[in-house]
């Protein structure tokens, strides 16, 4: 069994896990990577990459459904947003003994601080774009993502 991570723990992921750059080949590799690690799991997922509003790559796998790309879009939205993991936004409500739909005042159709979209961020720009998965329970979700990114910047 996973344990959370707490807001502390999530904070730290997005400090380490910083690109030097980022192109369109990157976003192919990455998300191929993210593809075979679903597939060695029989995950049933779908996977987004984002930088600067331009979808670079999307894939849907096996038992994967079109509300898993809507749930893309709307954690992908929470990250263009907050420019911060959806996971760690609903950590940060979580925290303070509320629930980002009580306290956010958002659209929960259109945001959803649920785990699985991570901030591509840029060393010297900040936050450019979103990568995202979307099909597992959120821990998994934002897990898998993790998993991907430790294993690309290493």
């Amino acid at each position: 069994m996973t344990t959370t991570p707490t807001v502390e723990e999530l904070e730290a992921q997005e400090r380490r896990l910083v690109f030097s750059q980022f192109t369109y080949d990157d976003a192919w590799a990455l998300g191929s990577l993210l593809v075979e690690l679903a597939r060695e799991r029989r995950a049933p997922v779908a996977i987004d990459i984002h930088r600067a509003g331009q979808q670079l790559f999307h894939a849907a796998l096996p038992g994967s459904t079109p509300d898993n790309d809507a749930w893309i879009a709307r954690k992908r939205r929470v990250v263009e947003r907050y420019g911060s993991a959806s996971y760690l936004v609903g950590a940060r409500h979580r925290a303070k003994g509320t629930t980002f739909e009580a306290s956010s005042r958002l659209d929960p159709d259109t945001y959803a601080a649920h785990g699985g979209s991570f901030p591509l961020t840029l060393e010297g720009t900040g936050v450019i774009g979103a990568i995202t998965v979307s099909g597992l329970p959120q821990l998994e979700d934002h897990n898998l993502v993790i998993e991907a990114l430790e294993h690309f910047l290493s």
